[in-house]
């Protein structure tokens, strides 16, 4: 399970070799074996025996900010980075194989948007010709994606980074046309978002940087090395470029969300600059559904593991990879 602390006043202690929970409705016990991760908002509290009982464990501890994105972590020395394969990250991100790699990311992305809108699909015919139209225009895009050619990611980035952008504004206005009047939105809002289906969203994302973050830890990989997205001073860029793998999953939880009408006005906040905030209600909810569905079993490449566990495995196959680089390939 994913211990998710977000109410204020909250705390965590360890008690006879098990975590306790302690909140305004009382106490729970937790066992360490029955824990994967520990959240920990802005207002709720850990002790540092618990916090070295979850270390002792290999049990992730992350403090996340209001958007669910984690902003520090405790981890186990036990898969603390080797130089050998940073230095090896180093090597790729400056290789000819890094371009493919990326290339084959986005078309990915791609894909993964066009499978999606084809599952929402609906028996309006007019809405239906959009959607072909849209999916038309997001397979030319990946055609254009697939066909650039560099020696290096800097060639390509600048027709990579607007031919992606041009297919995800495509992709998110067919999206906003299949929900229900009140999650529909003009803009894909980040932070702030401007509406309640991008503050589910955001929050989603959050949750998503955090696990894929801590899979890249626990491979060797340092995720502050990106490939394509490499300006960002002092941030895990590397997650940046994996996450988009996996967008896909966030979307398809908060179109459902939205979709089946779960959230509603006790779920979120509005502030007086019109920005979106999810509240209590609306992240317990959305955590809980994230969860859910990222422990369900798939089937990837004839391997059957949960999504969070796949996430996992392509962490330790993109170490090897960055191992395996040869003069000849870079």
């Amino acid at each position: 399970m994913d211990l998710v602390l977000n109410t204020f006043g909250t705390s965590l202690i360890k008690e006879n070799d098990n975590f306790l929970v302690i909140h305004k409705d009382g106490k729970q016990k937790i066992f360490p074996d029955k824990i994967k991760t520990i959240s920990i908002s802005r207002g709720a509290k850990i002790s540092s025996d618990a916090a070295l009982l979850a270390v002792e464990n290999e049990i992730e501890v992350l403090f996340i900010d209001k958007t669910g994105k984690p902003v520090g972590r405790l981890w186990s020395v036990k898969y603390g980075s080797i130089s050998t394969i940073r230095r090896k990250q180093l090597d790729f991100t400056f290789s000819k194989q890094a371009v493919k790699w990326i290339q084959d990311i986005i078309t990915k992305k791609v894909d993964n948007q066009v499978a999606l809108l084809l599952s929402v699909s609906t028996e309006d015919t007019e809405k239906n010709k959009i959607l072909d139209k849209s999916i038309n225009r997001l397979n030319d895009y990946k055609t254009k994606i697939k066909s650039l050619k560099g020696e290096i990611v800097h060639d390509i980035a600048p027709s990579l980074r607007g031919w992606e952008g041009a297919s995800a504004k495509i992709y998110f206005e067919v999206i906003s046309q299949i929900l229900p009047h009140e999650f529909k939105f003009s803009i894909r809002s980040k932070h702030p978002a401007l509406d309640v289906f991008n503050c589910l969203l955001n929050y989603g994302y959050g949750i998503l940087y955090g696990k894929i973050e801590g899979a890249l830890i626990k491979a060797g990989i340092d995720p502050y090395v990106g490939v394509f997205h490499r300006d960002d001073y002092n941030r895990p860029v590397l997650v940046f470029d994996v996450i988009e793998l996996y967008r896909v999953w966030i979307d398809y939880v908060v179109i459902n969300l939205s979709i089946q009408k779960v959230i509603d006005e006790d779920c979120y906040s509005i502030k007086k600059d019109g920005s979106y905030w999810l509240e209590s209600m609306g992240k317990r909810i959305l955590i809980q559904s994230v969860n859910d569905y990222l422990d369900e079993i798939i089937d990837v490449s004839g391997v059957s593991r949960s999504r969070s566990e796949h996430i996992n495995l392509y962490a330790q196959k993109l170490a090897t990879k960055f191992m395996n680089l040869s003069e000849k390939n870079k």
